[in-house]
């Protein structure tokens, strides 16, 4: 099953604030053995938002939806999402049960309105400040605040996905070539997954702009045992092209 991140606001696409989810999301699955294959970045645009999810919710993804989902003019997932499934909001009852917990005698009808979820929803705890997110089949909504949305996606994943933790085993390893064009390492690259199956290559040209000599770091990630065997044909491979190599990530001069 693939994973996937959709990530909801203005203030990100209009470069008001700084997207930090998708660095967190990485980081977070990899604790787990799990990666994300897709991000999408969204701004608030009902049409938009809605047509994505219209998409994703007909696959067996799993997507975490990051954002949009209180109760001002500006939030729109929540509605998106109940219109992508073809069915109404409706205040859930342990949201709202969450909710005058949290507010009590200061409950007002639009905090009340965040409890309300597509028709068939379940809720997503929030241990910040208990307004709770939302998930409807394999996707699950939370806020776009940080320190509300990172532990309610640990929340999901230690919950519902623990059988998916560590289930592919996989290593990466890569060199720094001197000497070479990319092109010229390119052979190296393709003969590694026709001899290799369950391995990917990667090729990241440098012009050196960064304090490190013009470079290409070269490598493969994939099953331990065929990264191994791969990346040392590519050191031969290096060497036979009149290149030179040197082990990881370049380093600075």
């Amino acid at each position: 099953m693939n994973f996937g991140a959709i990530i909801i606001g203005d203030e990100i696409i209009r470069g008001k604030r700084q997207d930090k989810h998708f660095a967190k999301t990485v980081e977070i699955f990899a604790a787990r053995g799990l990666k994300l294959a897709w991000a999408q970045y969204l701004a608030d645009e009902r049409t938009l938002i809605t047509s994505t999810l219209e998409r994703t919710l007909k696959t067996d993804d799993i997507v975490f939806s990051f954002g949009g989902i209180g109760a001002t003019p500006d939030d729109h997932t929540r509605q998106c999402a109940a219109a992508a499934m073809g069915v109404e909001l409706a205040l859930h009852p342990d949201a709202e049960s969450e909710i005058r917990t949290r507010f009590g005698g200061e409950l007002t009808p639009l905090r009340l309105q965040m409890g309300e979820f597509p028709v068939g929803s379940a809720i997503i705890p929030n241990p910040y400040n208990r307004i709770p997110g939302f998930t409807v089949g394999n996707h699950h909504f939370v806020p776009g605040f940080p320190v509300m949305a990172w532990p309610m996606v640990e929340w999901v994943l230690d919950n519902k996905y623990k059988h998916l933790f560590h289930q592919v085993r996989e290593s990466e390893a890569s060199i720094t070539v001197y000497g070479l064009p990319e092109s010229g390492v390119t052979p190296l690259m393709t003969d590694a997954e026709v001899r290799y199956k369950r391995l990917k290559s990667f090729s990241l040209p440098s012009v050196g702009d960064d304090g490190t000599r013009r470079h290409i770091e070269l490598g493969v990630r994939g099953f331990p045992e065929e990264v191994v065997l791969a990346i040392e044909d590519m050191k031969t491979g290096v060497a036979a092209l009149g290149g030179t190599w040197e082990p990881g990530p370049a380093k600075k001069a």
